[in-house]
């Protein structure tokens, strides 16, 4: 990831009509552990992506690793007991990217189930994990802990652990490391048929590149389709039948200072009583999430609807009724499309949660899931192909998908705290130092309201692969959720950053600027 701006583009191009062991399809969360998993076991190993690194669903997520509280309701055991051994497993292997996050759950005179079925659950819950977090208070020192909840009815609440993440640099950081084995990826280029072998079955795929217009033929003994929502796209190839329900779930935040939360809140909505949460991320404060059926074209950049804004505002003042909280009070908005294997449930988050592999034809199919438990699915998927490999290898569940990076020695004179250090570790791993080495004057300072510092600018710019402003603004960097207007205000600073390193002109600089101010006013403000 070190090549000339541009020029990585033409060198992977370059290579595509060589034959590959394995080429997978997608450059979300699962697509990327895949790719991990097939480069440490030395195949010559290829990732497409339509659009950039984690641009659908795993950029857009809630942010949580979790083993998801309401599934035990849904007697999915199993799926609980699987996300919370891998949110302790994360957590032991990515330090300052995956988070311990404590939660605070109030109870109500009027809810139901009450206190004894929660008491109840997350006892269960905690021997899943392997570890006691939760605790219950009583409600008066309870409100000391979320001094803003409405305190009518209030009787008390519990408080358990769970963990947050930045789900886009989690996905990079797997596709980096992955790129240090030997694989390869190529985005914006998109799959636009599959290939037959001699046999019948599928030995390949079509490639355009949506940059240049050309196309090419790649082709593999094994194609893995990761495209999540768009499952059903590349599976069309091999007439299979629809079984993706695409579901969209939206979130607003909002800054820090106007919804102050020291840790994550969860209530129930008060209409349908389905399970919301608020909490602190990147120095501001993430709510939601809605749980519809996505209508919309999956190529259209998902966007929050007014109703689900409303939705989620009523759920806000009714639990928050003293902050007196609008939706012009939020900085940003942002929707995900979860690949949802459709049952025919009535409500869409009856749904299963679970992930599916299916081998159709030779095309291999991994979708569904929970982003906590990626690397479940991705050795899910190397078993189903590994008859397939070379040699049949087997992939020990221990090995950590991370690589542990040693900390950098840090310069003298340079200002960087260890919780600073170990969330740029966390986010860079091994590029760490290199990171903090090419940072120019006053980049190792932070840009205002946010934990990002303006070096991290720089490094994207120069070593991960951008092809558009957006790439650098809304998943290298989370400056398009976490600044207000999307961080317009500092495309000027932004430019002096990375227009030598990104080797943009002023006329393309322009369009770039132009094409993100459309996008983030459409898709990403709070009214969009």
């Amino acid at each position: 990831m070190t090549a000339e701006p541009a020029a990585w583009r033409a060198a992977v191009w370059a290579r595509l009509g060589e034959p590959w062991d394995i080429v997978v399809v997608g450059g979300g969360v699962t697509g990327a552990g895949i790719l991990r998993l097939a480069g440490r076991l030395g195949l010559r190993a290829l990732l497409i992506e339509q659009h950039d690194i984690a641009w659908g669903t795993s950029s857009r997520s809630s942010k949580l690793v979790h083993g998801g509280l309401r599934y035990l309701r849904q007697f999915q055991l199993r799926l609980t007991w699987e996300s919370v051994r891998e949110r302790e497993r994360l957590l032991r292997e990515a330090p300052g990217l995956v988070e311990e996050l404590g939660f605070l759950m109030p109870n109500y005179r009027a809810d139901r189930p009450g206190p004894l079925a929660y008491r109840a659950g997350l006892t269960l819950y905690d021997l899943l994990a392997g570890r006691r977090t939760h605790r219950h208070y009583r409600a008066e020192d309870f409100l000391l802990l979320a001094p803003h909840l409405r305190r009518e009815g209030l009787l008390g609440g519990f408080a358990y652990a769970d963990a947050r993440t930045d789900d886009a640099r989690l996905t990079l950081r797997v596709v980096l490391e992955a790129l240090g084995d030997g694989a390869e990826v190529l985005t914006y280029a998109r799959a636009e048929g599959l290939l037959r072998g001699a046999t019948g079955r599928v030995a390949g795929v079509a490639v355009r590149d949506l940059v240049t217009g050309r196309t090419v033929e790649v082709r593999a003994p094994i194609v893995v389709n990761a495209t999540g929502a768009w499952a059903d796209v590349l599976r069309a190839g091999v007439g299979a039948r629809p079984r993706i329900r695409p579901l969209r779930g939206s979130h607003i935040i909002f800054p820090l200072w106007r919804i102050p939360v020291a840790q994550a809140i969860s209530f129930p909505h008060p209409v349908d009583r389905r399970p919301l949460f608020l909490f602190p991320w990147e120095g501001s404060t993430i709510f939601g999430t809605t749980d519809v059926d996505h209508g919309q074209p999956l190529d259209e950049e998902p966007r929050m609807s007014g109703a689900e804004a409303d939705y989620l505002l009523t759920a806000l003042v009714d639990r928050l009724p003293e902050l007196e909280l609008r939706l012009e009070d939020a900085t940003s908005s942002f929707a995900g499309v979860r690949p949802v294997v459709g049952s025919g449930k009535a409500d869409p988050s009856q749904e299963s949660r679970d992930h599916v592999v299916w081998d159709e034809d030779g095309l291999v199919t991994v979708t569904g899931g929970k982003l906590t438990t990626f690397g479940i699915i991705a050795r899910d998927a190397f078993s189903k192909i590994r008859g397939r490999l070379p040699g049949r290898p087997d992939l020990s569940p221990r090995r950590p998908m991370f690589d542990r990076p040693e900390p950098p020695p840090v310069p003298a004179g340079v200002g960087l705290d260890g919780a600073t250090l170990e969330r740029l570790l966390g986010r860079y791993g091994a590029a760490t130092g290199e990171l903090i080495g090419a940072a120019g004057p006053g980049e190792l300072e932070p840009v205002p309201g946010t934990p990002t510092l303006w070096a991290e600018l720089r490094w994207a710019a120069r070593s991960e692969r951008i092809v558009h402003l957006e790439d650098l603004l809304l998943r290298r960097t989370r400056l398009g959720l976490l600044v207000e207007r999307g961080g317009l205000g500092h495309l000027g600073r932004i430019r002096e950053i990375c227009g030598p390193e990104l080797g943009w002109d002023e006329a393309r600089w322009m369009s770039e600027a132009a094409a993100y101010e459309a996008l983030w006013q459409r898709d990403y403000s709070p009214r969009g």
